[in-house]
């Protein structure tokens, strides 16, 4: 799907078609080849640049070919995925193109942070193509922070029913937050070089305010980067820890049952004994059921309290 949008008496309104006035397009999934072409043809926009957000592996870069600007950023999103051991959330690529007059934003899959800008769009200034692209940073930085703040979130309620719990499925729902902060790391990462290639090489050609703003961005996503590490390294502890905790519970448990086991061993090796078709002492004695069934109680309590003092139990 393809909207396109355009500023009419100071209000920025959805058209159904490109014109000249046209000022920012908008490309949503479901995404057809056809489209595309179509869309190429009409901006004059080499095609690849539209086809790269098609690739979820695409890293954050800008490019720029025939006066035709490309800027590809990683954006979080949930992941609609059905497998219940793939990550909380993932990053995927949106394509930012910058035309002679127009704005093309290509988005394979829903995208949170294009949805805000679009709520706000009227409140923009169509003819600030640089302060739009600036803008649209500052919504997917925005919603990096935002999710980043509920993966916390969930972590801490995670780790609380483990504490009481230590069952496998918390653990599970751990390592699906911590996939999730690696993508987020390396996104962030990336996007956060991007910036700074964009701000070194003043890749859109920005004037002092917006060079500002954009230093404002790049503080953004550095902290969103901060948070990030920060969150990773609590959830990597939390899980080294209960690793620990787990091996240490599973020592004692074995530790118990070992002395329970060499508790019981001793009543039957004096039983045994005791059973033996040979000459013992006390055989004929009238005592001779209480014998061993004495000297078996004697042994199990003096064992047991020898552990005991010991706190193998």
């Amino acid at each position: 799907m393809i909207q396109y949008f355009q500023n009419i008496n100071h209000q920025t309104v959805e058209i159904d078609k490109p014109d000249n006035g046209t000022t920012w397009v908008n490309v949503l999934p479901p995404l057809k080849q056809e489209e595309f072409t179509r869309l190429s043809e009409t901006l004059d926009i080499p095609v690849d640049f539209l086809t790269d957000s098609l690739d979820i592996d695409e890293r954050s870069r800008f490019e720029e070919e025939n006066n035709v600007k490309l800027i590809v950023i990683k954006t979080p999103t949930e992941n609609n995925s059905f497998n219940e051991s793939d990550a909380y959330y993932i990053t995927i690529p949106i394509c930012i193109i910058l035309t002679h007059n127009q704005i093309v934003t290509v988005n394979s899959f829903e995208n949170g942070a294009i949805k805000k800008f679009l709520n706000t769009f009227q409140k923009r200034h169509p003819d600030k193509k640089n302060m739009m692209v600036l803008k649209i940073f500052e919504k997917i930085t925005t919603a990096y922070i935002e999710y980043l703040k509920e993966i916390n979130q969930r972590r801490n309620i995670m780790e609380q029913k483990l504490y009481a719990s230590n069952r496998n499925e918390e653990l599970l729902e751990l390592m699906k937050i911590q996939k999730s902060l690696v993508y987020f790391v390396t996104a962030l990462r990336s996007n956060e070089m991007l910036l700074l290639k964009i701000e070194r090489t003043n890749f859109l050609g920005l004037n002092e305010e917006e060079k500002e703003h954009l230093h404002d961005m790049i503080v953004d996503i550095s902290q969103a980067l901060e948070m990030a590490n920060i969150y990773t390294n609590i959830l990597s502890s939390t899980l080294d820890a209960f690793a620990s905790i787990i091996s240490n519970n599973l020592n004692n448990v074995l530790k118990r049952l070992t002395s329970i086991t060499i508790i019981l061993s001793l009543p039957a090796l004096v039983t045994g004994i005791y059973g033996m078709n040979v000459p013992i002492p006390y055989a004929n004695s009238p005592h001779a059921f209480y014998i061993p069934i004495i000297l078996s109680v004697g042994l199990s309590v003096v064992i047991s309290w020898y552990f005991l003092k010991k706190k193998w139990f």
